[in-house]
């Protein structure tokens, strides 16, 4: 596998926070009394992720193996989970420690229900303006989980630091070929993202030390390959 080097420039962190005994509403209230005046941005919404791995889920093994340099590849879309997906767009995520690049590429539209299979995706790559390297790869990939969360976003005041609260979130199995995602698991979990560039690191603990949370290496993709397939965790 290829990918681009990694990018120390664009870099930037993305520590993840754990809530499983706080209500949302005591989640949100935390953040809103911050001391750095976090406020909402956006709207709230629903994310969809198509993660991708290898047949041997070196993606996942990476992870749980706490390898440094790690990769990721993924389709993800707003919205319904099901029906015409008219703005999906594949990401690449490389990290390095805490540090992370993403590389996006819009995809060609697609259908997403029972009928959908991995033959129609390679349709969707082969026709999608993507460069050889980002093919290349996807051809050697499956996909390997679907999840879905909400979103909350927020801003701080002086704009340096983003934050976002997922919850709702949803994992399904997803082969190669036609899905009943039946299998499913629902998670009441809370997940907290604190994110900012590398420029901002020096300043970060005085964000990170005021949010009441348990810092956590989660990441929704090992979460749901574990839920699903409990022999692997």
């Amino acid at each position: 596998m290829f990918f681009p080097p990694f990018n120390e420039d664009v870099a930037r962190y993305e520590r993840k926070f754990m809530i499983d005994a706080m209500t949302y509403q005591s989640v949100e209230q935390q953040i809103r009394i911050h001391p750095a005046a976090f406020s909402p941005i956006y709207h709230p919404r629903y994310i969809n992720n198509i993660y991708m791995d290898t047949n041997e889920l070196d993606f996942y093994y990476d992870n749980v193996s706490g390898k440094s340099a790690r990769r990721k590849a993924r389709i993800r879309w707003y919205g319904d989970i099901h029906g015409f997906i008219e703005k999906p767009v594949l990401e690449f995520k490389i990290r390095e420690g805490m540090l992370g690049n993403k590389i996006s590429f819009t995809l060609q539209p697609f259908h997403f229900d029972e009928n959908f299979n991995f033959d129609q995706l390679i349709h969707v790559f082969r026709n999608s303006d993507l460069p050889l390297w980002a093919l290349e790869n996807l051809l050697q990939f499956k996909p390997a989980l679907l999840n879905r969360y909400k979103r909350k976003y927020f801003l701080s005041f002086d704009n340096k630091f983003r934050l976002t609260i997922d919850d709702e979130l949803s994992y399904y199995n997803i082969g190669e070929n036609n899905n009943n995602f039946i299998e499913e698991f629902r998670s009441d979990d809370i997940i907290v993202e604190l994110k900012y560039d590398r420029k901002f690191d020096d300043i970060a603990p005085l964000v990170s030390n005021k949010l009441p949370f348990r810092l956590t290496k989660s990441s929704k993709y090992v979460n749901g390959i574990e839920f699903l397939h409990p022999k692997l965790a």
